[in-house]
């Protein structure tokens, strides 16, 4: 069922503890974690702690939560020192965008150039 816990997702996992990540920040509602192959210096994931498989169906379903994985971001961004640089935010949404894991997701990029457009 959408949003519930999925028993096969890495994601729901990780928001369950059952799998290790290095955590930087958790609401109520999500959890910001270092991306284990990090694309550059600040590589930070923010994930609702509820599932669903990408950011389309959680923005449908529950747009408080799209909204407060946003914010998140901005903190990730000031606590990594690179909000007056600049930071680049990422949702990639099916298969042939790049998403890899079916739970919703948002990329906090920063640190170094990141050209447009990406590739």
């Amino acid at each position: 069922m959408a949003g519930e816990p999925q028993a096969d997702c890495l994601f729901c996992k990780i928001v369950a503890k059952e799998v290790p990540a290095t955590i930087v920040r958790e609401t109520d509602t999500t959890v910001a974690f270092r991306d284990i192959n990090p694309q550059a210096p600040t590589h930070v994931l923010v994930i609702p702690k509820v599932h669903y498989p990408d950011a389309a169906s959680l923005a449908a379903a529950e747009p408080q939560i799209i909204a407060d994985i946003l914010a998140e971001s901005r903190e990730v961004a000031a606590e990594d020192k690179v909000e007056d640089r600049g930071y680049r935010v990422v949702f990639n949404t099916g298969a042939g965008a790049g998403q890899t894991v079916f739970h919703a997701h948002l990329h906090v990029l920063g640190g170094r150039g990141l050209q447009w457009p990406p590739g």
